[in-house]
């Protein structure tokens, strides 16, 4: 007899339909299951059987092929078990057809017909809504708050087998799960702009880079607060808007990165990846792709500590994500897209030894070895941080000083205002933040009053400026304009902006 249950498979970030066929014939007992499954789903063989047999059910002791359509998508991991043990009941005659609803179902069970939680849940719920808005996806418990996020969809939470057995049947209920309603935004953890000594010109560009979504590099001795700062940074960053965590929890989904029974990720991500990455961590990738740290830290901060210690190709890997904000991993399979939409803080020494340039401790490196280390850097990288700042030794004066300091939480404020200002300006273009304005927006939107043209003219000339780095500064200048409330680029503005790309990070601490 043949028996036909509805799952979903998972491409990146992407779900397509799956029909898991299952036919019982006379013959030699065999378990077959073709539909290119990989290892994991081969082995479910072994987990059904025993699930179906410790949850109260025969197995059949026939001829059983499953098959996995369509076959030339890859299936990965254990999310068919659920459906395959349905199958298997139902082409056995052991339970009825089902509801004639239409019903969609994934889990992986365990030998004792429980359902384990399974990665990938909420992408899967989200294409199934557009695939057949209103039908009915059975999850396993842990997994229903994501999947409760497809609003489109009846979401039903079951514990094992035997209770989807029972629902099947028309003996039993499951309960069905509604997304939560909207919650006020969390307290965001990290270290407070109040708690940091000193250094106020690198918490202003923390402030521009936050208004403006900017990738910044800090740069000093060991210390010096770099790694503090850095850390302040997602206090003063607004809060996740629906969309955005929507779209951080889908891909925290794939990546199996949610706490079971987590529902919408509502902060923004932090990522420190340690300096020993590889490039497939970093980008994304394996023989089965998976999201990097670079989508990970989608619409949230990519922290890379002593960036000059990174290997070479997992620094110029970071180039073309950091330009297009999406990342591709291309494999011969398929060619999947992840988002990397991510502001990027970078932190690094001047030199290997740490001090060149310090006015208290002095530098034990040789020239060769300082520029051998400023080379791990290089240009066309540089070229796509929009500030340089500079991060000194604290005097003791700073550090015994008990003048209060702004706290994140005023900070906030400000960046928020200038944040809902390029809303306003860049509405209906898809962009949210000036440092994602293409060069037709920065034409259009960055306008210079006719002193800083002038300014802007010599800083081009005198440094060197790529078209690259000149669109870059204007949008470091649109966004002091934002902070300041202002439409216009002034002179002030501007100067304010090269101040942080004319940086000689090289010949200063």
């Amino acid at each position: 007899m043949l028996a036909i249950v509805n799952s979903v498979v998972l491409v990146g970030l992407e779900g397509q339909s799956v029909r898991v066929e299952v036919d019982i014939s006379n013959g030699l007992p065999l378990c077959d299951i073709v539909g290119l499954p990989d290892p994991s789903v081969r082995e479910a063989r072994e987990r059904v059987r025993a699930a179906i047999k410790n949850s109260g059910f025969d197995f059949p002791l026939r001829r059983i092929i499953v098959n996995l359509a369509p076959g030339d998508i890859k299936k990965e991991g254990p999310i068919y078990d659920l459906p395959i043990a349905l199958g298997i009941l139902m082409a056995a005659e052991a339970i009825g057809s089902g509801p004639e609803l239409a019903i969609y179902a994934v889990g992986e069970l365990s030998l004792e017909g429980s359902l384990r939680p399974i990665p990938g849940v909420l992408p899967m719920a989200l294409a199934l809504q557009e695939i057949q808005p209103g039908a009915i996806f059975i999850v396993p418990a842990a997994n229903a708050n994501e999947a409760a996020l497809a609003t489109r969809l009846r979401v039903l939470a079951a514990e094992s087998l035997a209770q989807v057995v029972a629902y099947w049947r028309g003996e039993g209920e499951l309960q069905e799960i509604k997304a939560a309603g909207d919650s006020p935004p969390p307290a965001c953890r990290g270290v407070d702009l109040a708690d940091i000594k000193g250094q106020m010109a690198a918490k202003r560009g923390l402030e521009i880079a936050a208004a403006g979504g900017h990738n910044i590099l800090l740069i000093g001795s060991p210390g010096a607060g770099k790694t503090m700062l850095a850390r302040s940074l997602p206090t003063i960053l607004p809060p996740l808007t629906y969309e955005e965590a929507l779209t951080v929890t889908k891909i925290y989904s794939a990546a199996g990165l949610l706490a079971p029974g987590q529902g919408l990720v509502t902060e923004r991500p932090f990522r420190t990846p340690h300096h020993t990455a590889s490039t497939a961590s970093i980008i994304g990738g394996g023989r089965f792709p998976k999201p990097g740290e670079v989508s990970l830290a989608t619409h949230g901060v990519l922290f890379l500590d002593e960036m000059a210690e990174y290997r070479r190709d997992v620094l110029e890997a970071l180039r073309q994500p950091l330009e297009d904000r999406v990342v591709t991993v291309s494999r011969v399979a398929a060619a999947i897209t992840y988002p990397a939409d991510f502001l990027l803080v970078g932190s690094m020494n001047p030199c290997p030894c740490g001090y060149y340039g310090d006015q208290v401790k002095e530098c034990l490196c040789t020239p060769h070895q300082v520029a051998q280390y400023r080379k791990r850097l290089s240009g066309p990288l540089l070229d796509r941080i929009d500030l340089h700042l500079e991060v000194p030794r604290l005097t003791y004066r700073e550090v015994e000083a008990v003048i209060p300091a702004e706290n994140s939480v005023t900070v906030r404020k400000r960046v928020q205002i200038a944040r809902q200002r390029q809303l306003e300006r860049l509405k209906g273009t898809g962009v949210t933040c000036n440092a994602a304005m293409t060069p037709q927006q920065v034409h259009r939107f960055c306008r210079l009053a006719p002193q800083a043209r002038s300014i802007l003219r010599d800083a081009f000339n005198k440094l060197g400026l790529s078209m690259r780095a000149h669109d870059r500064l204007l949008k470091v200048a649109r966004t002091i304009a934002d902070l300041a409330g202002e439409e216009t680029i002034t002179a002030a503005h501007l100067a304010e902006a090269i101040q942080y790309r004319s940086l000689d990070w090289g010949e200063r601490a």
